[in-house]
């Protein structure tokens, strides 16, 4: 009996060795769950374009939009666990939108973790007629005059209306929110002054606080951005460890072959290594990922703690709405 587990081991070891060394042998499909022509999508196909050198294979990006991601990334998670197909996904997809959504996959279940992305920092900006010249200036105002103050954001449950709620609980006032169907209608809007600041992706909105149009308080994040090294952090600005983004993250489904994950995130990790990417990166308003945060085990690790920090949060909004 012990004679014929070690055969199938030394037989499985076999296998893996073979599958490890064959991997990849044709193209690769990279969903990402939007349509084609934003910042997620440029940064995929940046990235994508990289990781052919290392995988010896063409990386096909297919872009699977709606359902506030949900459609592609549910789409990667019953695909065939061969690492073929992956999704770059990020903490909204994989992580919010499980209370968010009914969603037809477990964003923990049915996934492997394959390696952090380029994140999104925000910003904490406003109008030029409010008042206050700093954070904390800001954070007083918003407690004097919480009852006619709007924040704009891009949709109920989205990240930018969290970090609202957020803030609500942080510094003890409550004001409105106002949704919209995406950043561009908000940015119209905020420059007619409809209503009075945001916590934002810094991408589309960097342009306006460099040309005046806007004020920029905080980037809310650990670090500075390298586009906008004179914006200060929260932790600078007043406001130590309300750490806000989007990050972006590549996922495989569940079961995939361990030599495949391997081989996927190696050639993540030499695609954003690349100087001429990272150029490119930073001047569309993103961040580069931590170096200690590229394993598959540190991506895990991080979507756990997310969703320990946003869950509770959503359910308390979902609670207060049917109020």
């Amino acid at each position: 009996m012990k004679r014929i587990f070690a055969m199938a081991l030394a037989a499985t070891a076999t296998l893996a060795s073979a599958f490890a060394q064959e991997f990849p042998s044709r193209p690769l499909t990279m969903i990402v769950p939007y349509p084609a022509g934003g910042v997620t999508d440029g940064m995929a196909r940046l990235i994508g374009e990289r990781m052919q050198n290392a995988l010896g294979q063409t990386v096909i990006v297919e872009n699977v939009g709606g359902g506030a991601g949900t459609i592609g990334v549910g789409r990667v998670a019953r695909a065939t666990p061969d690492g073929y197909t992956f999704v770059l996904g990020n903490l909204e997809t994989n992580v919010t939108n499980a209370v968010a959504q009914q969603l037809n996959f477990d964003v923990f279940k049915d996934f492997e973790p394959i390696a952090l992305m380029p994140s999104y920092p925000f910003l904490i900006v406003s109008k030029n007629d409010v008042p206050a010249k700093s954070l904390t200036e800001l954070i007083a105002w918003l407690k004097q005059n919480q009852a006619k103050v709007f924040q704009g954001t891009v949709g109920a449950g989205t990240i930018q209306h969290l970090c609202g709620l957020r803030l609500h609980e942080r510094i003890g006032a409550k004001w409105s929110f106002i949704p919209y169907r995406g950043g561009a209608p908000a940015m119209q809007d905020m420059l007619a002054g409809q209503f009075d600041f945001m916590c934002t992706a810094s991408g589309s909105f960097l342009p306006l606080v460099r040309n005046n149009q806007i004020r920029a308080y905080a980037v809310t994040a650990k670090t500075r951005m390298e586009a906008a090294p004179d914006i200060p952090t929260v932790d600078e600005a007043g406001l130590p460890g309300f750490y806000v983004g989007v990050w972006n993250a590549m996922w495989a489904p569940a079961n995939t072959p361990k030599p495949a994950i391997a081989k996927l995130n190696d050639a993540a990790v030499k695609a954003m290594n690349d100087a001429g990417l990272r150029t490119k990166i930073i001047q569309m308003g993103l961040d580069m990922p931590p170096a200690d945060m590229l394993t598959p085990e540190a991506l895990g690790k991080f979507q756990r703690s997310e969703a320990d920090l946003w869950w509770p949060v959503m359910s308390r909004m979902k609670e207060e709405t049917k109020k």
